[in-house]
């Protein structure tokens, strides 16, 4: 049996949501000056580069790109303590004083912000940390919330979002299934 697919969102509708995504952060924080991005491995982090090229279009200025992969870190699975306690963590230092943007593909539970929350507590102290995703499920567990979201879906329980990037996977779409 073959699994049905919705598309939620193809390639020029992933663009313009990630347009409007770096627009978004742009007026919020008056600028890219003190800004740093930090994606979730492993969607979140070509997100996060597609976002920062972005801002530097309209802005002219570098904007630094880092990655968290948090599969270490992950609660749901059992972990040997030396495997947790290395770290997976490959974000642009100072980050003191800095507005750090989490980017990931989807936020659901909010079980993955927060440990991204734990990761960047032990690396400094930014000036303020906020969250980007492409898609916003609404189903959390721990009260964590989306500053930038490219589109909310209530998807149901026993259905998924599938995001795909032309890095990864050949080609942009967000796909119910």
């Amino acid at each position: 049996m073959s699994e049905k697919l919705s598309i939620l969102l193809d390639g020029t509708a992933v663009a313009r949501a990630l347009s409007r995504i770096a627009h978004e952060i742009l007026e919020r924080n008056h600028g890219v000056d003190a800004l740093v991005l930090v994606g979730i491995r492993s969607r979140g982090v070509q997100l996060a580069q597609r976002i920062a090229r972005k801002l530097a279009e309209l802005t002219g200025r570098e904007v630094p790109v880092g990655s968290i992969d948090i599969t270490p870190y992950r609660d749901d699975v059992e972990q040997p303590l030396e495997r947790i306690e290395g770290t997976s963590a490959d974000v642009p230092l100072p980050i003191n004083d800095r507005v750090i943007v989490v980017v990931d593909d989807v936020l659901a539970t909010g079980r993955t912000i927060r440990v991204v929350l734990d990761v960047l507590s032990g690396l400094g102290r930014p000036r303020a940390i906020q969250a980007a995703v492409l898609i916003d499920r609404s189903e959390r567990e721990v009260p964590i919330r989306a500053d930038y979201v490219g589109q909310n879906v209530l998807a149901g329980e026993r259905r998924h979002v599938r995001v795909r990037v032309r890095e990864l996977d050949g080609a942009d779409e967000v796909a119910l299934q």
